[in-house]
């Protein structure tokens, strides 16, 4: 048996994920994707760790949230700083965590009600 939260689709939560896919409120992304609670999915132009840029990171600058979970794929790696330095230069928090240990922080922070994003990487 298979139990899911009901869900008003008000927020956008993470539903479950694989290697190589991520459910937004039951719909299945099979690529990287940045997620905002109250925001339409964004497809994230990226699919391997070795490709990320800071033009990758500074598509969450203007949404303003007060953290980012930056899941780094099925193990943990820490970007370069140059690379999140313009959410650095607004006071922007960065948390890397692998990658399904960045869907549970982001569901357990949006349920919070903080002002979180999430940068999830699935590496082709």
């Amino acid at each position: 048996m298979k139990l899911h939260q009901d869900s008003s689709g008000a927020l956008n939560t993470v539903t479950g994920y694989g290697a190589d896919y991520v459910e937004i409120n039951l719909v299945r992304h099979a690529g990287s994707i940045l997620l905002l609670p109250e925001a339409p999915v964004i497809p994230w132009p990226v699919s391997s760790f070795d490709d990320l840029s800071a033009e990758h990171f500074a598509m969450l600058v203007d949404s303003a949230p007060e953290v980012v979970v930056f899941g780094s794929g099925e193990r943990l790696r820490f970007p370069h700083p140059r690379l999140t330095a313009a959410l650095t230069a607004k006071r922007i928090g960065v948390e890397t965590m692998d990658f399904k240990a960045a869907c549970r922080t982001y569901n357990i922070l949006m349920a919070e009600g903080r002002k979180v994003a999430a940068a999830l990487l699935i590496e082709a």
